[in-house]
This record gives structure tokens, C-alpha cells and sequence, in this order.
């Protein structure tokens, strides 16, 4: 089985980018399941709607995670409680809508989709570790092949999330950064790891932002108002192929940028 999963989704650039390029992308790489993290597809990049989602289906993504922006679009509560297709970070408090994973079928197989969200300088959340043990008591009898996306800041939380879970799940990919890593491995036990797989949106900016919004926040420490950049943009992914038993056999990395108009 080859899963491919597309990196935080940021603004309509990224969108439209992702829409132009994902046809050609699934003709040549032919996976078997499409999952694209699409917290940042919303306006400025924050936050995700019910018609948001529909034009990333109708683009050729099948599952959505998302991440720390998820209450930033007020619809959103509409898509958590109405589609099984979209998994909000299963670490938040249990009163909250939605749910932490989906379990989806690809071809005759069960496959579990896992979103969890950091501690480290993200917020004050439940613990992640925890939460990835209670998803796996509950799929342990229903699938051995679980993909989790683990929206974080910190290297170090996210490493010591791929170890916590390596031979326990068929990988474990980060996002939030927007900014692809290179640590890409197997680890022992069969488990695909990659610190973060980056963004796809904006490629001038910073994180997707116009540049000269950042700078000026590091030069004066005031708030700013974020506008996404302009100009080309990157899409990020990994591709993953798993053997009959849920365990990853590859892992590897894309990235592409779009040629400047």
C-alpha cells in the first residue's frame, strides 16, 4: 500500500497550487490513499471550512488532519461533527466537537488516520503520548496499518513521539513548521519517520507570510497582521509504501516548486 501526504495546505495559493499539481503527482506515483494536513487552508492561512474541504476532495484528497488553527473559521464545527473525512487533533479536551482519528477503507484494508497535536510552546493541551496509547488500545483489534500526524513545534517532541511509537504504528510525519526536514528513516520496528514534511503554499514568504511582515515583527516585537506571500509556491509531501502487514518498506520525500510566471 502507498499512502501520500501533503503538507499543511496554506491559503488559496496553496490550494490552487496543490489542484494544479496533484493530478500529475497521483498518475506518477499511483497511491493508494491521499492525505493532506489542511489546518492553514483558510483565509491568511488559518483555519479550514466545510467548502474549503470539498474543493480539496474534489481536488483528489480523501482524509484531512489539521492542527493548532482548527477553531479559527467559526464553520468549522459544522465539518468536525458531519465528516468522518476530517480528524482534528485527538489530544484536545474530550468535550470539543470531532474526533482524533478515522479508520477508512482502501481497497479491503482497515487504515487508521492519527492527528495529535504538541505541548511543547504550542498550548495547553492533553498529553499526546497518552493519547496515541488510548487510539491504539482502541484499533488494536481492527487494523494494524495507522498513519499519525503529529502537528508540533519542537524536534524533540516530535522525535520522542516517532520513538515512543516506532513497531507500534506504520508512521509517524510532523507538521506545523512548514519547513520540510531532511531526517527522513525507517525506524526499528517498520515505522516511517519525518520530522516535519513542510508546507504547500507560499514559497517567497516566511512560513507562507509576507516577508516583510515577519522581519518587521522580529524588529519591533509588535503584532502584525499576517498576509500570505506572493508569487510561486512549493508543494511539500512524502510518500510512503507499506508492506501487507502495516509496516513501511520506503519513505520518500517531495518537493517542488512552482516555476515563476
Amino acid at each position: 500500500m502507498k499512502l501520500l501526504f501533503i503538507g499543511d495546505v496554506t491559503g488559496k495559493p496553496g490550494l490552487s497550487y496543490l489542484e494544479e499539481i496533484l493530478p500529475e503527482l497521483v498518475a506518477r506515483e499511483c497511491p493508494d490513499l491521499v492525505v493532506a494536513n489542511g489546518e492553514n487552508v483558510g483565509p491568511n492561512g488559518r483555519g479550514i471550512t466545510p467548502a474549503l474541504a470539498e474543493t480539496l476532495y474534489d481536488a483528489g484528497v480523501e482524509i484531512l488532519t489539521l492542527g493548532n488553527h482548527v477553531w479559527d473559521q467559526r464553520e468549522v464545527t459544522t465539518l468536525l461533527n458531519c465528516d468522518d473525512r476530517v480528524v482534528r487533533p485527538a489530544n484536545f479536551h474530550p468535550s470539543v466537537p470531532g474526533k482524533g482519528y478515522t479508520i477508512c477503507k482502501v481497497g479491503k484494508q482497515d487504515v487508521a488516520i492519527v492527528n495529535l497535536i504538541g505541548r511543547t510552546f504550542m498550548g495547553l493541551y492533553d498529553c499526546p503520548f497518552t493519547a496515541a496509547d488510548r487510539i491504539l488500545k482502541e484499533i488494536s483489534e481492527v487494523t494494524p496499518f495507522c498513519f499519525v500526524d503529529f502537528h508540533a513545534e519542537a524536534t524533540s517532541e516530535k522525535l520522542a513521539m516517532g520513538w515512543y511509537l516506532a513497531g507500534r504504528v506504520s508512521a509517524v510525519i510532523g507538521t506545523h513548521t512548514h519547513v520540510q526536514s531532511s531526517d527522513e528513516r525507517i525506524l526499528p520496528g517498520g515505522t516511517a519517520y519525518l520530522t516535519d514534511v513542510g508546507m504547500t503554499g507560499p514559497y517567497d514568504g516566511i512560513l507562507g507570510v509576507k516577508k516583510e511582515l515577519i522581519i518587521g515583527r522580529f524588529l519591533d516585537s509588535r503584532p502584525v497582521r499576517f498576509e500570505l506571500a506572493d508569487g510561486p509556491c512549493q508543494f511539500s509531501a512524502v510518500v510512503i509504501d507499506l508492506d501487507d502487514h502495516g509496516k513501511a518498506k520506503s519513505i520518500t520525500r517531495i518537493h517542488e516548486v512552482q516555476p515563476s510566471s
